[in-house]
């Protein structure tokens, strides 16, 4: 892992930058100390690469991987990761399966790679029998699986570091501070200089990029601009439906939502994406600003 932090004077204060959870990472601080800009960029990064330790499927020694080599024994995990199950298992819950915390073991047969290496529907069909959240038994805090089954915090660990960052941030600070972890986003309020940050976000309205004016909160962005299939003419979204373990045909292309913090900026942005051509008719119903592009 690389754990090279850089830290730029500008203008407007400092830029710090960092690579977590594959992604780019940055801060922008509306300070020009030196040293409390160090301090914040070092709280935010270290919390990054915390999370990431813990909860990545790609380690072998953390709780993710003890779950899901628990061969179907149950598992009492710690309060951090019980909270974490707690919110996938409330938003499997509203998304009526939907959001499926076990539906990760999917991409055993599916590579968006930009291919035409879509697998055929029996194979898809025979990943059911190790998906579904209703097959796990969850009483707080054991968690047993059964075998072969796996859980992934993919689609909510890296907007939980933000938010967990910027709380972090706050017991010793309240300057400005805008968080972007790879697209997700978080600022605590609008820089001193102007009315608000100016996000770029891609594939927005149909445009390259769009500007987005965030004063505070969350910000994420959910679509398939560069995870997808393509075959005979026909493009295959990342985004799986765990209930027939096949790609969401009629998802748009990219939904960003603003909301109160950037894990439920990331869960509505995933959630509008999963219920496809009724995207926006899910959005309007959640009252919150989003951008959409079909």
């Amino acid at each position: 892992m690389n754990r090279e932090l850089r830290l730029n004077n500008s203008a407007q204060g400092f830029v710090g930058q960092f690579e977590a959870m594959a992604s780019p990472c940055e801060v922008l601080i509306d300070s020009h100390d030196e040293a409390l800009a160090q301090r914040i960029v070092k709280t935010i990064s270290a919390e990054a690469w915390r999370i990431e330790q813990k909860f990545s499927r790609y380690r072998e020694d953390n709780i993710v991987y003890q779950i899901n080599n628990a061969a179907g024994a149950p598992v009492v995990v710690d309060a951090e990761t019980a909270h974490l199950i707690d919110f996938a298992d409330h938003a499997y819950q509203i998304s009526a399966g939907l959001f499926d915390l076990s539906s990760g073991v999917l991409r055993r047969i599916w590579k968006f790679d930009g291919s035409a290496n879509v697998p055929n529907a029996t194979s898809a069909r025979a990943m059911l029998g190790i998906v579904g959240w209703d097959k796990v038994e969850w009483v707080s805090p054991q968690l047993r699986m059964a075998p072969d089954m796996e859980i992934d915090f993919g689609g909510i660990g890296k907007e939980y570091s933000v938010d967990r960052a910027a709380a972090l941030v706050a017991e010793y600070t309240n300057i400005p501070v805008l968080i972007n972890f790879g697209g997700d986003l978080f600022a605590n309020a609008p820089p001193s200089y102007q009315a608000h940050w100016l996000v770029g976000v891609e594939n927005i309205g149909g445009l390259k990029s769009a500007l987005i004016q965030l004063r505070r909160g969350g910000l994420a962005t959910s679509g398939d601009a560069r995870r997808f299939l393509l075959r005979d003419g026909t493009r295959y979204s990342h985004v799986l439906n765990p209930l027939t373990a096949w790609p969401v045909m009629d998802a748009p292309h990219s939904v960003t939502v603003a909301a109160n913090s950037c894990v439920e900026s990331g869960l509505l942005a995933t959630l509008a994406m999963l219920n496809g051509r009724d995207a926006e008719e899910f959005l309007d119903a959640q009252d919150v600003l989003y951008w959409l592009q079909r």
